[in-house]
């Protein structure tokens, strides 16, 4: 009886010790797979003004009243965001860009950008309750940075000029424009690619 005891004992005890290879093994390669798998910022469209020219001027009605300006020099930067009513992932995106613009409201100013009908973009306003945000209507606007594809958005600096811009379809992406001015690239991607080259690996 006490034999089997100990056989049993001695078997839990060589188990568990498998198990907390296994476990530790499972721990090392999930710390690989986050080094080696980048995050994706913002899809780059290389069409339009390109990251670190002047950004076109306007100077555009505001839906709700009053006047955008965008592409002037001033003391904050601009996030243009480009949308559709009908544009399911647009509205997904709008409670976090609310959030984004309250938590950066010292050093950025986002603007909502579409064209089309204003009575149309009144009654989305109020349904989705973005109303105290500047809302412009610019055929022009979109086709002066080509917008080809929704949801897009192009960052601009206090000086005017285009810092980062792409096609965002989550938080991740949108604060990847960011990350993108801080570190003075044109895109986060780019500068992952970048570092991949001058390392020899493949991105």
């Amino acid at each position: 009886m006490t034999d089997a005891l100990v056989v049993s004992n001695l078997l839990l005890w060589i188990l568990v010790l498998a198990l907390l290879v296994v476990v530790f093994a499972l721990a090392r390669q999930i710390g690989i797979l986050y080094e080696r798998v980048a995050p994706m910022g913002a899809l780059m469209i290389d069409s339009g003004p390109k990251v670190g020219d002047a950004a076109p001027h306007f100077e555009l009605a505001s839906l709700h009243g009053g006047t955008v300006s965008v592409g002037a020099t001033g003391v904050h930067s601009q996030l243009l965001f480009f949308l559709s009513p009908t544009c399911p992932v647009c509205k997904k995106l709008l409670p976090i860009l609310k959030s984004i613009a309250i938590a950066e409201a010292g050093w950025l100013r986002l603007v909502l950008a579409s064209d089309g009908e204003a009575a149309e973009h009144v009654a989305f306003t109020r349904r989705v309750g973005v109303e105290s945000l500047p809302y412009v209507l610019s055929t022009e606007l979109g086709m002066a940075f080509r917008i080809g594809k929704l949801p897009y958005a192009v960052l601009l600096d206090e000086n005017g000029r285009v810092r980062a811009k792409g096609l965002v379809n989550s938080r991740e992406q949108l604060e990847s424009l960011f990350t993108a001015k801080e570190m003075n690239v044109a895109s986060v991607q780019d500068y992952i690619d970048g570092q991949a080259a001058s390392q020899g690996v493949q991105p």
